[in-house]
């Protein structure tokens, strides 16, 4: 693969600082030149004017108006998510600032994502409120069988949450809400079709009431897929089939009921390096997943809404099996119940809020080893964690509103630990809003880190959690001659004993705690632009500068986290029946690891940096029946997310949704 210069494309953070607090300053002149006086939607990156009141975020133990959060937060909503026609929600976390995204090939395969430059593992994913975070995969979600299509809402809280979600929020939360019934009843089937042998059909249900709601979807995706290895020319396919339930009750005034169920199965075929040359082959391989989850919530708020109570009971499973060339290669299970209490009392006086949480999280883990593991590969361990968390928010001045949160958590196979964050937010003018954060945050071992087996790979019972220290400041400003919106975000976190894979001379491999402190700083800027009642422009940009400490003790580039990553979407509406979505994704260069024949060390390589361009349409025929298209990577462009693995080029879908009634 072709080296190149990784150096940053902007050397000084100054003369960045400069331009951007220079685009803030003069607004009232590049709003001129692209005022209209409409009121459109909000873009991905938050929310115009004229509804930041209205959008509710989960980046406090009780939902919380954005404009109160001092969070980089990015809200993307059921209006968006209709326009980007989406496989995977990858996809679109692509286009959300302090998000770097990789994948070992084509759709289905192992996903990665990484948030301000930390671990995959230090982002909790939510799926209606309930953890999907697997501990049998590194504490990783399984962000490759999330499809997009059962999706109302994602919110992406950027930066340290362990103060308040615990030991996997440690650089940020993705909460993923799935579609709700808006109507008295509706029916929907949709059908598309696409290149690589894609194929992609559902069914949504829905009713609702003042007193009673229920939503059932079911969908499937299966695709031919291509060969991800440099050499033969094996196809490796993937299938997922995906079930979501949600139901909802008012008992009266003030109780409510609600409950959510969902299961996925899937089965992705892939390549690896098989006669440990450093370069991936043909091979039939294949893992089959089932996730299954399903969580109770009951709420009850007093008359007077000043004092708010909820109690949630989860559970969620895992279950993932290999397979190579027909015979087993090793099992993994693992299971999460959660038992979690928030009660929260309000007073007017200095809009002051208390809340607590009491939470218990019993997880389990199991592997069992196949041909190629030996009989020694058999672990069965549990785990237990008792929380308890206080969260004090008020706003003591008109213009100022201050958190404190403080948790925690006493885990029976580690130290108890205690993690903090505060928060304040300034608003310069009705417009204009100014926000910072300083939080501590932790990550315990994972399960595979402490008792995992695998080829050359043995875990290390011994190891101590993660630690970290960061704070974050920004800015926020909407415009008022045109409906848009900027912000600005600085970052900066440390992070202490964090837990790297040590490769022997033999390739024998187990996870260590390593000394030092990794550093991860950068810069976020994104904006919304509404050009005119029919062109809606949304952009990002982040620069992210990642380093750790090596065996000795130099200090180098984290792997997979491209120093500047850039998105711009034009959504264009040219007619009231049609709708044309337009997206560039920028992946700036990164570094990545080679493995050679032994006895050749492991050697670092520097990957391109690459750009797709997709764009979406949809057309109405009438009130029931859509009509839509889908281009993916228009250009063609070759590229590679990890060292070996080929992705995916020029694809396309074409499809239609027709709704029975309730449109």
């Amino acid at each position: 693969m072709k080296k190149i210069d990784v150096s940053p494309c902007f050397r000084s953070w100054q003369i960045l600082t400069i331009i951007i607090i220079s685009f803030f300053a003069h607004q009232s002149t590049f709003a001129a030149r692209f005022s209209n006086g409409s009121n459109g939607s909000n873009g991905s990156n938050g929310s115009n004017g004229s509804n930041i009141q209205e959008i509710l975020v989960s980046a406090s133990l009780q939902p919380l108006p954005l404009k109160q959060s001092a969070n980089a937060v990015t809200v993307i909503d059921r209006e968006q998510l209709q326009n980007r026609l989406a496989l995977n929600v990858t996809d679109l976390l692509r286009d959300v600032p302090g998000v770097a995204v990789s994948r070992t090939g084509v759709l289905g395969s192992q996903t990665q994502v990484r948030m301000r430059g930390a671990e995959a593992n230090h982002v909790m994913v939510l799926i209606d409120g309930i953890e999907v975070n697997d501990p049998s995969l590194g504490d990783e979600a399984n962000w490759a069988n999330l499809s997009a299509t059962d999706i109302e809402r994602i919110e992406v809280m950027r930066g340290p949450q362990s103060a308040l979600y615990g030991s996997d929020a440690l650089a940020g939360v993705v909460n993923i809400q799935t579609a709700r019934a808006r109507k008295p009843a509706t029916a929907e089937l949709f059908s598309e079709m696409g290149s690589f042998s894609t194929n992609r059909s559902g069914l949504n249900l829905g009713f609702s009431n003042p007193t009673l709601h229920a939503s059932l979807s079911a969908h499937h995706l299966e695709t031919d897929g291509e060969n991800i290895s440099r050499v033969g020319d094996e196809k490796d396919g993937y299938r997922n089939n995906t079930v979501n339930l949600s139901a909802g009750a008012r008992v009266g005034q003030n109780l409510s009921l609600s409950l959510v169920a969902r299961d996925q199965k899937s089965t992705n075929q892939f390549d690896a390096d098989a006669d440990f040359d450093g370069l991936i082959e043909d091979r039939d391989r294949e893992t089959d997943s089932k996730g299954t989850t399903i969580g109770l919530t009951i709420k009850y708020n007093s008359s007077d809404d000043r004092w708010r109570h909820r109690l949630a009971l989860s559970n969620a499973e895992f279950d993932n099996n290999n397979f190579s060339d027909g015979r087993s290669d090793g099992a993994t299970e693992s299971s999460k119940m959660r038992y979690q209490y928030v009660g929260s009392r309000f007073w007017d006086r200095l809009e002051q809020q208390v809340s607590i949480l009491v939470e218990s999280d019993d997880e389990e883990y199991r592997q069992s080893g196949g041909y190629a593991f030996g009989p020694d590969a058999n672990v069965k361990v549990k785990r237990q964690t008792e929380s308890l968390a206080l969260e004090y928010r008020l706003d003591p001045l008109e213009p100022l509103t201050l958190g404190v949160s403080a948790r925690h958590d006493g885990n029976d196979r580690f130290d108890d630990a205690e993690t903090y964050r505060l928060e304040a937010l300034y608003r310069l003018d009705a417009q204009t809003r100014m926000r910072g954060t300083w939080s501590s945050s932790i990550k315990n071992p994972t399960f595979t880190e402490l008792y995992g087996i695998y080829y050359g790979f043995k875990g290390n019972p011994d190891l101590k959690p993660e630690s970290s220290i960061g704070w974050s400041l920004g800015l926020d400003r909407n415009f008022t001659r045109f409906d848009g919106s900027a912000s600005l975000t600085f970052f900066k976190a440390k992070l202490d004993d964090e837990i790297k894979t040590i490769y022997a001379a033999d390739f024998t491999s187990t996870a260590k705690n390593f000394d030092g402190t990794s550093d991860r700083d950068g810069i976020e800027l994104s904006t919304t632009i509404e050009l005119n009642p029919n062109i809606i422009l949304t952009a990002s940009f982040t620069y992210s500068d990642s380093s750790e400490r090596n065996s000795m003790n130099e200090e180098v580039r984290e792997l997979r986290r491209p120093k500047h990553i850039g998105s711009l979407n034009v959504a264009w509406q040219p007619a009231s029946s049609l709708m044309v979505n337009a997206n560039f994704q920028y992946n700036g260069s990164q570094s990545d690891v080679y493995f050679p024949p032994w006895p050749n060390p492991m050697e670092t390589v520097s990957m391109d940096d690459y750009t797709l361009v997709n764009v979406r349409a949809n057309y109405k025929i009438n009130q029931k029946l859509d009509i839509f298209i889908r281009l993916d990577n228009l250009t063609d462009e070759k590229y590679e997310d990890v060292f070996g693995y080929q992705t995916l080029g020029f694809g396309f879908g074409i499809g239609a949704r027709y709704s029975f009634w309730g449109k």
